[in-house]
Parts: structure tokens; C-alpha cells; sequence
């Protein structure tokens, strides 16, 4: 799943530092995607006044199935830059291409990173036979350093077990309480996907120089009393060694951290940049198809590229914590 808005707004994302504990909600908007018939994913990031958890900077958790497309949907090439795509799917079974030529089936389980660098395409397809729709995807932005490497793919179909009292899951990239996924991070971060016994009272361990968040995917619990249920990112801002975590029915979460990311972002469509300019580079060189930078994939004709949206009137500047629309 990509940001495939007809009219996508550019997001505009100051650095920030650390913010202190906090508890918030953020709720999920429903964006329907452009050309994928009945299809709306719930997103989570980048919000108004959240853009990013650490370098975290999307968060769509989508359920593609429906009755107009009842064995999912398919997703033709689009490209990317300045970003990681971490996929992660809770049912059925996605083929993944790129312009790099990768050429894969991920299921449950399993975690596809894509390093967009300088310029990627991709494609996401539904497996015939299978029905897959419901997932995670996430972005990581790149930082300066690494924003215009080549890009590259890599898929883990093995991960780390976490495992504390009445808590367990799976480390998807970075490190929690000193597990730590093989998946290739380029900024200090963490990402993982647990389940909490019913009837836990318990801690869940945290690093404290990072910001974190949790997206509750099914069930409902309390954290450090507040309690928390599908629908809305709950951001515990930074500075905490833990949270208290109790569950009476069992719960399935997603738990986003990391370090608060200290360079100024622009988004816009399927790109993460830091001006303007970049992002007409990227568009411009996506409409004129330059196979230098986005590459095409083997098993797709031109005609299937997606073609990008009209970019908007404005030229905008990052601004502090805010996203998605200027100051007035």
C-alpha cells in the first residue's frame, strides 16, 4: 500500500525534540485510494500536529477486501524516494516488484523493508487464491545522510521474538529491551508488533530517549490507566523507561519509537523530501519516465505506471508540528 490520493496535500514537518511524557490521542482518518475500487485505509500518520514518531512518518493500516474486490487489490508501479516502506501483512499473502528486481510473495509473518534512496518503483499484487488486504504499511523517512542511496529490498521472513511478563510479539526493525531486528535502520528506532495476555497487569519496557506510540489493531487495554482502543494513535511522547500496561481480554498492538527526528520533512504523494524543488524533481522525472532514476519493472508495460497527481498551487515550508495545511 503507497499514498495513492488523487489530490494528495503536501505535509510539511519541522524537527522537533524531545517532548516529555505525553498522552494523546490521535485519531485515524478514512482515505480512500485513488483508482483501487472500494478500498479505505485508515491512516494514522502523518497527522496534523503529529507528523512523525521518531523517523516514523506514515502509518496506513488498510483492509483492501471488499465487495467490490473480495480477494483484495492490486497496486500498479509507483515510485518513491527519501524513504523506507515497511509492509506488513496480517492475512493472505501480496507480490512484491521493484525496479531494483525484486520479485517476491510475502505472507504473515513476514516483513518486506524497501529502500527507496534516490528513486524506486514498485508494485503490490494481490496472489490468486489468496485473500490479502489486511496489513500494516508503514514509512520511515531517510535521513540527509542516506536520503540519495541506492536504493534496495530486502525481505526477513525470520524476526525476533520479544517476550516479556504477559507480553509477546515480534521486533520488526530496531531494537526493544535488547531485542533487535536484522531489518537494515538507518536512524535509531523501533518497531514492533505484540499481543498481551488477557488479565495482564504488567510493564512493557521503553527507551527513554525515544517518542513512542501505539496503535491498538484489536482488543482494548489500559496504558498507565488511560484507556486505549482501535481507531486512534495513542502518543506517549518520550522520556519514559516503561508504561504499565493491563488487559482484560487480550489485545493486539503495534508499538512505533524512535529517536525524535531532527531534520525539517516535506511529503507529498509517495515522496519524503526537504524542499519544494525536490519534490517537482521527482514528480517531473516520474511523468517523463526516467528510467535512470525510476526504473521499469520487469512484468509491467509503461502504460501501467501510475501517473501522478497535479502538485499544489502553494510552495510551502516546513513548520513546527504541524502537517498537511499552512499556518495562517
Amino acid at each position: 500500500m503507497s499514498d495513492l490520493e488523487p489530490r494528495p496535500e503536501e505535509s510539511l514537518c519541522e524537527s522537533s525534540g524531545r517532548p516529555g511524557p505525553r498522552a494523546e490521542f490521535f485519531p485515524a482518518r478514512e482515505v480512500p485510494l485513488g483508482g483501487v475500487r472500494g478500498v479505505t485505509v485508515f491512516r494514522s500518520l502523518p497527522q496534523r500536529d503529529l507528523p512523525t514518531v521518531g523517523a516514523w512518518c506514515f502509518l496506513d493500516h488498510f483492509d483492501g477486501a471488499s465487495k467490490a474486490n473480495p480477494e483484495g487489490h492490486d497496486i500498479d508501479p509507483h515510485p518513491h524516494i527519501g524513504l523506507q516502506t515497511v509492509t506488513w501483512p496480517l492475512d493472505g499473502r501480496i507480490r512484491h516488484r521493484d525496479s531494483v528486481g525484486s520479485d517476491v510473495e510475502i505472507a504473515p509473518g513476514q516483513l518486506n523493508i524497501m529502500t527507496s534512496g534516490h528513486g524506486i518503483a514498485h508494485s503490490e499484487y494481490r496472489v490468486p487464491g489468496h485473500i490479502s488486504g489486511h496489513g500494516l504499511q508503514l514509512w520511515v523517512a531517510l535521513p540527509g545522510e542516506s536520503r540519495d542511496i541506492a536504493p534496495h529490498f530486502e525481505q526477513h521472513r525470520e524476526l525476533p521474538a520479544f517476550r516479556a511478563p504477559s507480553i509477546e510479539g515480534t521486533v520488526l526493525i530496531g531494537t526493544l529491551d535488547g531485542v533487535t531486528s536484522p531489518a537494515t535502520a538507518y536512524t535509531p528506532i523501533v518497531g514492533a508488533d505484540l499481543r498481551v495476555a488477557a488479565g495482564a497487569d504488567t510493564a512493557l519496557p521503553l527507551n527513554p530517549a525515544f517518542e513512542h506510540a501505539v496503535l491498538v489493531i484489536a482488543g482494548a487495554l489500559s496504558l498507565d490507566g488511560t484507556v486505549v482502543e482501535p481507531g486512534s494513535l495513542f502518543y506517549l511522547g518520550s522520556d519514559r523507561d516503561a508504561i504499565r500496561v493491563h488487559d482484560t481480554t487480550g489485545a493486539h498492538l503495534l508499538l512505533l519509537g524512535g529517536e525524535p527526528f531532527g531534520e525539517d520533512l516535506v511529503m507529498w504523494w509517495n515522496f519524503v523530501a526537504r524542499s519544494h524543488e525536490e519534490i517537482e524533481q521527482a514528480r517531473n522525472d516520474w511523468e517523463k519516465h526516467d528510467v535512470g532514476r525510476f526504473a521499469d519493472i520487469a512484468g509491467h508495460s509503461p502504460e501501467q505506471r501510475i501517473p501522478a497527481p497535479p502538485l499544489p498551487g502553494l510552495h510551502l515550508k516546513p513548520r513546527k508540528r504541524r502537517c498537511g495545511v499552512p499556518h495562517e
